[in-house]
């Protein structure tokens, strides 16, 4: 019996541990059938009360597995938000979901029935059945990368994040395209993927499509556009999967060295108000509150040091206090910006009353006391 209990315990605590795959079958009253829907939940997702960006695969009888994989793994890094991938399996069924009309490139019949399968009955679904956020993310390749592009023509697209891998485009594709990006009014992710080994017409067809949209001018649409040396239009996804979603979700990301060097240091004004803001454009877009990461509050620390730039110090252990309250990190900026601006009696202050705050980042209760000491030394207090 015991060892019964600890099995069920085992299996229990690693249920919790990986992301869970759940496949059902859909009803589709547009389609007149039923669809079997791939679904992965991120970790922990039974025992949380978030919220998550939504990631739709289409042709995910192949598709799937590289990009559930591959969001798991970044999201297990913080490097991308946890996320619920869902999959579309159209195996038999892609020329029917993809069809269109010879005279205007638009679905029609099976392909506009597809088209609103997706709209009106998946996605609302998947809304109502599981705990959601608005961004929603579509993954194409081939046909299918060419048919997500349709819903970007709608007044309000259904996606808020487009990742295209080398798509066989309608021949009015391209011209449709030129013509709504620059009247995008949401924020709009955009990445399109060719590789040089790919079918001569796919190829060509997505480097115009790239030329023709590189100089539209819209701060709604943020865009990558790579072509990869080497891959086959088949093994062309395993390689744009991973820059697809470091792409999109590059905001979300902790402070990189090149984000430093490039960005943080050259910055005029204030470096606290840019890290302000990256996390407030991660709500915005996501709808992801992330607390600051100790990693980017040592960036900002860092550039302070470096541009001796101290009295953005103050701004600095006022938010440290507000997203740590409970440790000694706000304190030591605090600290450190009355130190370099000629007030120690408040510097000595700040590091004492910080004693009995939990330690962090390096951050001792022994090396405050050491500063709050020196100060006491140097000043005779």
């Amino acid at each position: 019996m015991k060892h019964v209990f600890f099995l069920f315990v085992g299996l229990f605590l690693s249920s919790n541990l990986i992301a869970q795959t759940i496949y059902k079958e859909l009803n589709s009253e547009r389609l007149g059938e039923t669809r079997q829907i791939k679904i992965q939940l991120p970790r922990n997702y039974d025992t949380s009360s978030k919220k998550y960006p939504v990631i739709y695969v289409f042709d995910a009888d192949y598709l799937f597995e590289p990009v559930a994989g591959n969001v798991d793994y970044y999201a297990y890094w913080e490097d991308i938000p946890e996320a619920i991938v869902i999959g579309i399996n159209q195996y038999g069924l892609r020329e029917n979901d993809c069809y269109y009309s010879e005279q205007n490139s638009l679905p029609i019949e099976s392909g506009a029935a597809f088209f609103e399968f997706i709209s009106m009955e998946l996605v609302p679904f998947i809304d109502k059945t599981f705990r959601t956020e608005n961004f929603k993310v579509a993954v194409g390749h081939g046909k299918t990368a060419n048919f997500i592009n349709y819903y970007l023509l709608k007044g309000v697209p259904l996606f808020q994040s487009y990742i295209v891998l080398s798509p066989e485009l309608a021949p009015d594709m391209a011209n449709y395209l030129t013509e709504v990006f620059p009247k995008l009014e949401q924020k709009t992710f955009y990445y399109l993927a060719s590789a040089t080994n790919d079918a001569s017409n796919i190829h060509e067809q997505t480097e115009a499509l790239s030329k023709a949209l590189k100089p539209i001018e819209n701060n709604n649409v943020l865009k990558t556009f790579e072509t990869f040396d080497g891959p086959s239009h088949y093994t062309l996804p395993t390689h744009a999967i991973p820059k697809a979603l470091e792409s999109i979700f590059l905001v979300f990301q902790p402070i990189s060295k090149k984000e430093y060097k490039e960005t943080i240091l050259k910055l005029e004004g204030n470096p606290v108000d840019y890290l302000t803001e990256k996390y407030q454009m991660i709500d915005e877009l996501f709808g992801i509150k992330k607390p600051i990461l100790i990693n980017d509050f040592k960036a900002i620390e860092a550039a302070i040091k470096k541009k001796e730039n101290w009295e953005y110090f103050e701004d600095l252990g006022k938010l440290a206090r507000k997203e740590y309250p409970d440790t000694l990190l706000g304190n030591y900026y605090l600290g450190r910006f009355y130190e370099e601006t000629g007030e120690p009696k408040k510097a000595m202050k700040t590091y004492q009353s910080a004693y009995v705050l939990s330690e962090i980042a390096g951050i001792t209760k022994d090396h405050v006391l050491e500063l709050s000491e020196q100060i006491k030394a140097d000043f005779g207090y």
